[in-house]
């Protein structure tokens, strides 16, 4: 484990297949995008990742993209915390999902100097993520449900919800399957 106390560089983001964590069949990653500790990121079948996304597995969590998922350009997914994306998942362009933040209330006055605290992001199999949305560390999206073009969801959002906003409410449930 790294000495926190000494800078460390998190390395350039070049990656090869062989150093992922797994790597399903039939999925595209576009050229620039970066992967961090790829050791620790697993793909799953015909997943689509595109270009100049910043995908940041951590060795204390790693993150999971299922099968299907279809990740816009200039996604950030900050796995600190680990995510876990769902089958059939789509993140439009500029989504961040972030999983640690700093404890303000600590005691102390230089927040870079306070602890991390760390929570895992859950996106349920088939949610959308409208560009540019923010998910906060905790966040479980339900399956289904929708997030609007730059909300930041700041709590869990239910199955077949369609949240907006900042914060991100919730403006109705989706009817599936009902004429």
């Amino acid at each position: 484990m790294p000495d926190p106390a000494v800078p460390q560089s998190h390395g350039d983001g070049a990656w090869s297949p062989a150093e992922l964590g797994g790597l399903g069949a039939g999925t595209i990653i576009e050229t620039g995008v970066l992967l961090f500790n790829p050791a620790c990121i697993r793909i799953g079948a015909g997943v689509y990742i595109g270009h100049r996304t910043s995908i940041n597995g951590y060795w204390r969590e790693g993150i999971t993209i299922s099968d299907g998922a279809w990740i816009g350009p200039d996604c950030h997914l900050h796995a600190a915390g680990g995510i876990r994306i769902g089958r059939r998942v789509g993140l439009g362009s500029g989504v961040k999902i972030l999983t640690s933040s700093h404890d303000i209330d600590g005691g102390h006055a230089m927040i870079l100097d306070a602890p991390l605290q760390f929570a895992a992001v859950v996106i349920g199999d088939g949610a959308d993520l409208g560009c540019g949305a923010i998910i906060l560390p905790g966040v479980t999206i339900g399956d289904g449900a929708q997030i609007g073009a730059g909300a930041v969801v700041t709590q869990s959002v239910p199955a077949l919800a369609v949240a907006v906003g900042n914060p991100a409410r919730i403006l109705r449930l989706r009817q599936v399957g009902r004429p």
